[in-house]
C-alpha cells in the first residue's frame, strides 16, 4: 500500500485533488446497479439535513469542491449507500493512560490508504478516511476517539454509511456520553459496533443497526458479531468469537502491559493475512486521545502521528506476504 497522510485546515485544493483522484473508482462503486438504485439528491439532502445539520453546511462546501454533479453530491451525502463488510477487531486498554487500538481488515484495492487531519468548522479531527470525508477511526481536539466493526448482520436498511457517522461524532461531539447520544439516534443503513474513548477515560460500545435500536453497551471489546452470532457464516469465516475471547482473556483474567496489548493485534488470531478474500489486516490504530497522539502500525512499520499536526507525505507499506521487502 502506498499511505499518505494529508493535513488542510478548511477544504480546499488538497481535498478537491483527492476527489478528482479517487471519484472514478468509487464512482463505479457507488453506481454499479445503477444510479436509479440510490437516493436522489434532494432526498439524501433531505436526510442530512434531519439527522446531521451540524455538518450540511460542510457537505454543501465539499460537493462544490468536488464539482457539484449529481452522482458526486449523492456519493457524498452516504445516504443509502451499497452495502460493504469488512472485518475488525477493536479494544480499550484501561491502563493509567487509556488507549483506543484496532485492526482494520478490508481489501486492499477498496482502501484510501490515506490519513487526514482537518479543521473543518473549527474541530480538529485526525483519521483514517473512507469515502474521503468519511472515517474508520479517528480523533478530534475535545480528545474523544471512535472507531468502528462490522456488526456481523445482513439487514440492509435506511440509513447513512457508519464513515460519515464517525465523522459527525467527532465534529460535533466532545465526550463519550455526547457520543453515545448521538449515535442512538443516528440511522445506520447496516450494523456496525462502534468504540468510543473520551479524555475524562469514559467509554462505550454502541450496537447500531438499520432494524431496531441501539444497544449502548460498557463494552471494552467489539468484533464483527452484536449481542450474539446472527450471521453464522460470515462468523465462521471471520473467527469473530474466538477474536472476541482472545480480547477479553487479555482484559479480564490479567491486564497485559500496555505495549503487549498492543503488539498482540499484530499477530494471530487478531492479525490477518487474507488480502485476497478482501479480509487481510491493512493496519493497526493505536489512539492515545487525551494525549492528541496515534500511531498506524504494521508487522514491521510504525508511524507516529500527533493531532496538532502532521506532514504531507506518503510511505510504501509492505504486507507480510512481501516478506523479503523491507516495510
Amino acid at each position: 500500500m502506498d499511505w499518505r497522510t494529508i493535513s488542510e485546515e478548511e477544504p480546499g485544493p488538497k481535498w478537491a485533488g483527492l476527489f478528482k483522484e479517487y471519484w472514478p473508482d468509487y464512482h463505479r462503486w457507488w453506481a454499479r446497479k445503477g444510479a436509479e438504485a440510490r437516493p436522489g439528491y434532494l432526498d439524501s439532502r433531505k436526510a442530512l439535513q434531519r439527522h446531521m445539520p451540524e455538518i450540511v453546511p460542510l457537505y454543501d462546501e465539499l460537493v462544490e469542491l468536488a464539482g457539484g454533479t449529481d452522482h458526486a453530491a449523492r456519493f457524498l451525502s452516504f445516504y443509502c449507500p451499497p452495502p460493504y463488510l469488512s472485518g475488525c477487531s477493536q479494544a480499550i486498554w484501561p491502563g493509567e493512560e487509556p488507549v483506543l487500538v484496532r485492526n482494520y481488515d478490508y481489501a486492499p484495492s477498496a482502501f484510501d490508504s490515506l490519513t487526514l487531519r482537518t479543521r473543518w468548522q473549527g474541530r480538529t479531527v485526525l483519521g483514517t478516511s473512507d469515502g474521503l470525508w468519511g472515517l474508520v477511526d479517528g480523533m478530534n481536539d475535545a480528545g474523544l476517539a471512535v472507531s468502528l466493526t462490522f456488526g456481523g448482520r445482513r439487514v440492509v436498511g435506511d440509513g447513512f454509511g457508519v464513515p460519515l457517522i464517525l465523522r459527525y461524532v467527532l465534529q460535533t461531539c466532545e465526550t463519550a456520553e455526547e457520543a453515545g447520544a448521538a449515535l442512538a439516534r443516528l440511522p445506520t443503513h447496516m450494523s456496525y459496533n462502534v468504540t468510543v474513548l473520551d479524555a475524562r477515560r469514559h467509554y462505550l460500545t454502541a450496537l447500531m443497526a438499520p432494524d431496531r435500536e441501539a444497544i449502548i453497551t460498557h463494552q471494552a471489546v467489539a468484533t464483527n458479531h452484536q449481542e450474539r452470532v446472527e450471521w453464522a457464516s460470515h462468523a465462521r469465516f471471520t473467527a469473530t468469537v474466538e477474536r472476541e475471547r482472545f480480547l477479553l482473556q487479555r482484559l479480564t483474567l490479567h491486564v497485559e502491559p500496555e505495549e503487549k496489548f498492543i503488539t498482540a493485534f499484530l499477530r494471530p488470531p487478531l492479525y490477518s493475512t487474507r488480502f485476497d478474500q478482501g479480509f487481510g489486516t491493512l493496519y493497526t490504530a493505536v489512539y492515545r486521545p487525551r494525549l492528541g497522539a496515534a500511531e498506524l502500525r504494521w508487522p514491521r512499520a510504525t508511524w507516529p502521528l500527533h493531532i496538532a499536526g502532521i506532514a504531507d507525505e506518503m510511505r510504501t507499506i509492505f504486507t507480510p506476504e512481501n516478506a523479503d521487502k523491507r516495510a
